[in-house]
């Protein structure tokens, strides 16, 4: 049976040392310049995530929520690792790589760089060592950028489904079991078994 778990918590950094945040233009720069080469990160307000080192586990539990999400929207809808642009207040500071995101829309209709958040119905996120992370500071970012559906698949045996945002929260956060199904809320139709997720 889903469990509901409340709202999205609210993370702070009160007690920890000052840090250097960085923005997307600092980012750039690094990145033209070769001093990242075979680096690779993630932007997310102003702290930078290293995304190299994903272990076995998490890559092909990334490669059964993709293909999942494939067949239920169609291949070109669901982009594995993209960035989107987040909400305005964020963009400075946060260019995230969910594992997946599905689009709302057909891609070649999008002539932007990287899909809006307004193109974006869902978003995924595999989570092992980063769970605390991916349900607090990723959920908010989602939630203020309004992404209508935002999806955690965490590796110790459960699905967490964020839905409906609201001031930069997540209203909706309903926990499934490897034993239950979830439809997407943009494939009504559609029903993933979380336990095939989880493998």
């Amino acid at each position: 049976m889903p469990v509901i778990l409340g709202e999205t918590p609210v993370m702070t950094f009160e007690g920890y040392p000052p840090r250097k945040k960085w923005t997307r233009e600092e980012v750039e720069t690094f990145e033209k310049s070769g001093a990242w080469d075979g680096q690779h990160y993630e932007l997310v307000q102003g702290d930078l995530i290293n995304k190299m080192g994903k272990h076995l586990a998490h890559i092909l539990a990334n490669k059964r929520l993709f293909l999942a999400l494939a067949g239920a929207f169609g291949w070109d809808f669901v982009l594995p690792e993209a960035p989107f642009c987040v909400a305005p207040e964020d963009y400075p500071t946060s260019d995230p790589e969910p594992d997946v995101i599905v689009l709302g829309r057909d891609p070649r209709g999008i002539k932007t760089t990287e899909p809006e958040a307004d193109d974006v119905v869902l978003v995924a996120e595999v989570a092992d060592t980063t769970l605390r992370f991916d349900l607090s500071i990723k959920a908010a970012l989602y939630a203020r950028a309004h992404v209508p559906e935002y999806w955690v698949l965490d590796l110790r045996g459960r699905l967490v489904v964020h839905r409906d945002p609201q001031a930069g929260h997540y209203q909706s956060i309903i926990s499934y079991s490897g034993e239950e199904r979830v439809s997407p809320l943009a494939a009504p139709d559609k029903f993933i078994s979380v336990g095939e997720l989880l493998g």
